[in-house]
């Protein structure tokens, strides 16, 4: 294990119930491997869908967002600020494959494509038991608040 739960709330503020990532388990030469245990008892499970839970699809990309910014910060070796904020800039070649529901441990393995002027270029991967779930091209902007 590289980072544990209270490292990864070292350098992502997001806090329950959207915090999407658990663990980090490898960051080497601009790539990241980490995961979520998915449970009954995630809140979005009470809408969708109560008898069917589902993981919405929007969330697998936050959580690969969420990986992506713990590889830039490690990488770049940067604890974000409260001055300090990483926004999508763009989502690309988004694909669902697989439903992920409760029991699943969602796998994410994030590479990091492209950076120029706090402008990151990702390609991720989401996956359960090795099986595809989701993956996507996105963009991510560092913006200082002002």
């Amino acid at each position: 294990m590289l980072m544990n739960i209270d490292e990864i709330r070292r350098y992502l503020p997001h806090r329950y119930p959207f915090l999407l990532v658990d663990r980090v388990e490898e960051i080497k030469d601009g790539h990241i491997i980490a995961y979520k245990n998915i449970t009954v008892n995630e809140p979005f499970f009470n809408g969708h869908f109560p008898h069917h839970p589902v993981m919405p699809g929007v969330l697998i990309i936050e959580a690969l967002a969420q990986a992506a910014a713990l590889l830039s910060c490690k990488t770049e070796d940067v604890i974000p600020t409260e001055e300090s904020v990483v926004l999508y800039a763009g989502i690309d070649k988004a694909r669902f494959k697989r439903q992920v529901i409760p029991g699943d441990r969602l796998m994410f393995d994030v590479e990091l494509l492209q950076s120029k002027r706090g402008i990151y270029k990702y390609r991720g991967i989401a996956s359960v038991d090795s099986e595809l779930a989701a993956e996507a091209e996105f963009l991510c902007a560092l913006r200082i608040k002002p």
